[in-house]
């Protein structure tokens, strides 16, 4: 498992919401793609045009080939293509051995 962390700074307090509604609707396309496991889209409560969108992946290839290759990525892109611009940061982590025992 991969986990893909997104940085985003929406400077303009007028599209914030705006870009929540956009990957509300993204959401629906990482949901319906296997090589989906979770995603969640937080926003800083100390600098609220700071967001962060965490994906975890099956891998990095099937992030990279299976989802971005087929058929639930172009929909994808189209609702969240306004804000591409505003990515910070987009990587790819691991998880180390360092993890919530409770949470597994």
């Amino acid at each position: 498992m991969t986990v893909e962390y997104v940085r985003y700074r929406i400077t303009e307090p007028d599209r914030r919401g705006a870009f929540e509604k956009a990957y509300a609707a993204a959401a629906e396309h990482l949901y319906a793609a296997p090589q989906c496991l979770a995603y969640e889209l937080s926003r800083c409560v100390e600098d609220p045009e700071r967001y962060v969108l965490r994906i975890e992946w099956t891998s990095v290839e099937d992030h990279e080939e299976g989802f971005r290759r087929g058929p639930h990525f172009p929909p994808f892109l189209d609702a969240v293509r306004p804000y591409t611009g505003d990515i910070e940061e987009m990587r790819h982590y691991e998880r180390t051995l360092v993890v919530d025992k409770r949470r597994g």
